[in-house]
């Protein structure tokens, strides 16, 4: 099974991102997707807003990971986002989302995808890296972080 690193890569790492809502954080994300790995931007889009009917993805302290299957997908996709400003995102703790990971997964994942989910939540509940990844200026030094984690921060 791979880790988060290494199915996070610097294309996919988008910095000060300025969104005014969820819907249209999720048509960004699929504009990315689209542009750079030819995946259906409508379809990004519906499998997300989808998803987040269900329930809020956002996890609190201002991180949310919209997820979803894909029917589309062959692989795990990986996308990281840094809103500038935070949005409203129904999260918990009431706290406006300012770090965004988006993990869409073929319609057949299933253990990798709960895997996936719970590094990332135990990452994100990290308070040193979300201090370290708030200082990344670029999206090398993101990718950096998220490879070194949870090594450096210990």
């Amino acid at each position: 099974m791979k880790t988060i690193a290494e199915l996070l890569f610097p294309k996919d790492i988008l910095l000060d991102v300025a969104v005014l809502g969820k819907i249209e954080l999720f048509e960004r994300i699929g504009e990315h997707l689209e542009w750079v790995h030819a995946i259906p931007q409508r379809s990004v889009v519906q499998a997300l807003a989808y998803r987040e009917q269900i329930g809020s993805t956002a996890l609190g302290q201002g991180i949310a990971i919209p997820h979803a299957r894909m029917k589309e997908l062959d692989r795990i996709q990986l996308a990281y986002l840094r809103l500038a400003p935070a949005i409203a995102f129904d999260a918990p703790d009431g706290k406006p989302v300012a770090d965004v990971l988006v993990i869409l997964v073929p319609k057949q994942a299933s253990e990798e995808h709960l895997r996936i989910l719970a590094d990332t939540s135990q990452m994100f509940s990290d308070p040193r890296f979300r201090e370290r990844l708030h200082r990344c200026h670029d999206p090398m030094e993101v990718k950096q972080l998220f490879d070194v984690w949870p090594d450096t921060l210990s």
